[in-house]
């Protein structure tokens, strides 16, 4: 049977300590934060304003694509999922496509409607 001196494992339990400590010091100067404590406000979206439409035909389709378009827009716009720039000039496309609604001329409003979708990354029926 070998023999150990008391020294011996002493030293051993005294390196170990050592690096234990040493590991937690490390891992501990990884929560530290830099900079100033003070909190960071969130910026809250900007609600969108109605648009300035003229007046649309009672059950034309180009109403209805326009309505439920604007009514996504509104929501995304609200949550943040579109930049107001964004949102701007999505608007200016639908302004012309409410103008041509208004105008009777239902196909060229859903053209236009169905073109600004695609281009802004929204689903498109056919």
């Amino acid at each position: 049977m070998r023999k150990t001196s008391r020294f011996g494992s002493i030293s051993s339990t005294v390196s170990i300590s050592t690096g234990v400590f040493l590991v937690a010091i490390a891992l501990g100067g990884c929560n530290q934060t830099s900079g100033s404590a003070a909190p960071v406000a969130a910026v809250a979206p900007q609600a969108a304003a109605p648009p300035n439409w003229p007046k649309l035909p009672e059950g034309a389709a180009c109403t209805n694509d326009l309505n439920h378009y604007q009514t996504v827009l509104d929501a995304d716009v609200g949550t943040g999922n579109v930049n107001r720039s964004v949102y701007d000039q999505i608007e200016t496309d639908l302004g012309r496509a409410a103008n041509a609604c208004a105008a009777g001329r239902d196909g060229e409003a859903r053209a236009i409607v169905r073109s600004t979708k695609l281009q802004h990354g929204y689903r498109a029926s056919s």
